[in-house]
């Protein structure tokens, strides 16, 4: 259906609320929305492209057909929104991907037991505790219990290793006891791991009771070693919740939201609370937004599809959406009032500040990857007089035995990093023998015929934005004109390399270009050029081993892939098979007397 078909549809869209359901040519659904007013918001998607956003003009691209369900208010059509989106995760809407999962903390079954947290109870004899919803707390928990019982944290097996080495940093620190060093006795570390677990169980109030009253009852009984031991136990305690109090507020629960848009990437950063304290923190990067309140709304609404516990407040680092029905959907869940708020100052503006910090530390961090990545790319297109930036790299090699089981491998950087769904490779149907440059040919010449035929969604649909080949000018030579006449502009440079097989040098048509002293290109290309050469040998290897299979084995009559791999796992090598007996063949399960005769006959007479 075209775009003037799609808007006469959308046109007699009657003026309800209701959820619409973009749809691609092969029916699959791309991306659902609601609306108050289905004729309005479905009309603006076709028409005049002016005001859209990249990403909603690249949707409308890819629209061939829409459906839509009529609603009895914009609620209803939200719901049902949120609902068939988490069924069909279309291409285009904002999704969050869920990791949650349940996490546990494990006390080993072991002379000396070790604190651990895990994603999975194994039916291993060892206790666990659990399951929790929430990684953090769990590796927060752990991490504070070994903290205060000065537990290992290390992989040292007792009582293996007890008493065979000097107290690591955290020995020397003092949050670990060291039986590495054999600074406490067996009996003192099932007592430590015993009152870790009460800890973990009945949490620091109780656990603090419980050990004034043993601390001054060794007291009184003059166990004074033990007492101070207690002592700096509960003292440990105290000093760590004096630290949470930092991100602590005096609201009972509370979820904080904040997004911090990037140039190609944002960060949503969500901190809960739960009885005043900090008790989880997930975050996702996600494609760059273009309307802040818009996503807001979405992110809002996707989260809490995902997740049972609504808090009675929500704070929000700016505008949302349609914030009247963004509360209603999250009273809804919870079924008790909530309350959305935008705080101005005080304690609540300094936890926002503190996701937002957190936000935009992830984002750096993510940038930073990608910044690296992203400067080789640009000193490369200065090296090579690029026009653009060559986000895209595609690269070939050539790989075969002295012309035998000749083959291609084709890999492909996306933004200076391996894209390993979109590698390809090649059988050389041309000729028999070694040509290299006729090989390359050849491949190039298939590649771009799948740029033209195949269908959308095919990964050689994709035009590169440079292509590097394992190889010399005579490469570069040999694929340019088969890239010219098939109507196509793309840059193609070769990948020289020197005595020692490190790359030394781009070729280009008519020369070199050195890029030893271009660190980063450096870097790039030669990640490039391994990654190529050794997709390409292990296809040509993988594919040798068969043809040497079928040229031996494979040719007796009688004899097929299967019964050739029964033989070789029984006599190991075509060595061991040439010099068998008959008695000997006949005696492998699967293998005839005649089966036998004609294989000693194939290779004796």
């Amino acid at each position: 259906m075209n775009e003037k078909e799609l808007r006469k549809k959308a046109m007699a869209l009657p003026q309800q609320p209701g959820v619409y359901i973009m749809k691609s040519k092969d029916k699959k659904i791309i991306y659902i929305g609601k609306a108050k007013k289905l004729k309005n918001r479905v009309s603006q998607y076709f028409g005049s492209h002016s005001n859209h956003s990249l990403k909603v003009y690249r949707m409308t691209q890819n629209v061939d057909d829409f459906d839509y369900i009529l609603c009895d208010s914009e609620f209803e059509a939200l719901i049902l929104e949120a609902s068939l989106i988490k069924q069909h995760q279309p291409k285009y809407n904002i999704l969050l991907k869920d990791d949650k999962g349940y996490h546990y903390i494990r006390i080993t079954k072991e002379d000396y037991p070790k604190i651990r947290e895990c994603k999975k109870a194994e039916n291993d004899g060892a206790t666990y505790l659990g399951p929790y919803t929430s990684n953090f707390s769990v590796k927060q928990a752990v991490e504070e219990t070994l903290r205060i019982f000065k537990l290992p944290r290390c992989n040292k097996q007792f009582p293996r290793d007890y008493k065979k080495s000097r107290p690591c940093l955290n020995g020397f620190m003092g949050i670990c006891s060291a039986p590495c060093a054999g600074r406490i006795s067996l009996a003192d570390y099932r007592e430590s791991i015993d009152s870790a677990v009460a800890f973990l169980k009945g949490g620091s109030v109780r656990a603090v009771k419980d050990m004034e009253a043993q601390m001054l009852e060794a007291s009184e009984n003059l166990r004074f070693e033990e007492a101070s031991k207690l002592r700096d136990r509960i003292k440990a305690i105290k000093n760590l919740e004096e630290k949470q109090k930092v991100v602590s507020i005096n609201v009972d629960e509370e979820d904080v939201f904040a997004l911090v848009n990037g140039v190609k990437k944002s960060c949503f950063e969500v901190i809960r609370f739960e009885h005043g304290k900090l008790t989880d923190s997930e975050y996702w990067l996600i494609d760059a937004v273009e309307n802040a309140a818009q996503s807001r709304f979405e992110l809002i609404e996707r989260y809490y599809s995902m997740r049972s516990r609504v808090p009675s407040r929500v704070v929000v680092d700016g505008e949302v959406e349609d914030e009247e029905l963004i509360v209603q959907y999250l009273e809804n869940q919870r079924g008790k009032k909530v309350e959305l708020i935008h705080p101005k100052k005080g304690e609540h503006l300094s936890i926002l500040n503190l996701c937002i910090s957190n936000a935009n530390e992830h984002l750096a961090q993510q940038q930073n990857r990608l910044g690296r990545e992203l400067a080789a790319l640009e000193e490369l297109r200065l090296l090579l007089g690029l026009e653009k930036v060559p986000e895209y790299i595609e690269s070939y090699d050539i790989s075969h035995t002295f012309g035998s089981d000749n083959v291609a491998g084709m890999v492909v950087f996306h933004n200076g990093r391996p894209m390993k769904k979109a590698y390809k490779r090649f059988s050389i149907k041309g000729f028999d023998g070694q040509n290299d440059v006729g090989s390359m040919q050849e491949v190039l010449t298939r590649r771009f015929s799948h740029y033209y035929d195949d269908e959308e969604g095919s990964t050689f649909k994709t035009l590169p934005d440079l292509i590097l080949l394992d190889g010399g000018e005579p490469q570069v030579n040999a694929v340019l004109p088969v890239i010219r006449s098939m109507g196509l502009d793309v840059p193609v440079f070769g990948m020289v390399k020197d005595s020692k097989h490190r790359t030394r040098a781009i070729a280009l048509n008519g020369g070199e270009i050195e890029i030893n002293s271009h660190r980063q290109v450096f870097t790039l290309v030669s990640n490039i050029q391994e990654e190529v050469h050794r997709f390409a040998i292990t296809y040509h290897h993988n594919k040798h081993r068969k043809t040497t299979l079928q040229t031996s084995l494979t040719k007796i009559e009688g004899i097929g892939d299967s019964k050739a791999k029964i033989l070789l796992k029984e006599f190991k090598t075509i060595g061991r098979i040439k010099s068998a007996q008959v008695d000997e063949l006949a005696a492998v399960k699967g293998i005839s007397r005649k089966n036998a005769e004609d294989i000693y006959n194939f290779y004796n007479k």
